[in-house]
């Protein structure tokens, strides 16, 4: 996937479409899709023996160009940063979701939050901790192996648990701008 090019949808599209800056696109945001792209992201075991990264890069691309404006994406791994141009860096390192959770509370209150992640958390414990602190809402899409042996399911339903937000599976990757669609919808 090249990540020097802009998602049609995307905060930056929007941002040169209408002559503003990014950050004057970022307020049209109502959702912010935080997405792992941490080294398990790498596994093959999406949609068409594709890797996870891979297919829910592609989702994201669909979403953002169904929902034009309203995704904002920031990608983690052992660091977080925000992505205008609509494509999560693929980093590969670890998974500080903690860190990652810290990175957008500053809109906490403002927009929603969709982690997108194979739950497999560098620190469960501090994670749930920050979730704890959010006003808004934390829904998480479970992209990982039906067979969880990690637990990463079990850590992601805590995770929406504790904020109120909403747990759901992608099926391995697939049909995930739907399901992210679904929870943009909900209040």
């Amino acid at each position: 996937m090249n990540d020097r090019a802009i998602v049609p949808g995307s905060i930056a599209d929007l941002a040169q479409q209408n002559n503003i800056s990014i950050a004057e696109s970022f307020m049209s945001a109502d959702l912010i899709v935080i997405v792992d792209v941490s080294g398990s992201m790498n596994t093959s075991d999406a949609r068409g023996r594709q890797r996870r990264y891979e297919v829910a890069c592609q989702e994201l691309n669909r979403l953002q160009r169904e929902q034009p404006g309203k995704i904002a994406v920031v990608a983690f791994s052992d660091r977080a940063e925000f992505a205008p141009a609509g494509i999560p860096p693929y980093i590969g390192a670890g998974t500080n979701l903690a860190g990652a959770l810290r990175f957008v509370q500053v809109a906490d209150g403002l927009v929603k939050f969709v982690v997108i992640s194979d739950g497999q958390s560098d620190n469960d414990e501090e994670a749930l901790a920050v979730a704890r602190q959010f006003k808004s809402k934390i829904h998480t899409i479970y992209v990982g192996p039906e067979d969880d042996l990690a637990g990463g399911r079990r850590f992601l339903e805590k995770l929406a648990a504790v904020s109120g937000g909403q747990f759901t599976t992608s099926d391995r990757a697939h049909e995930l701008a739907a399901k992210v669609e679904r929870l943009l919808l909900t209040t």
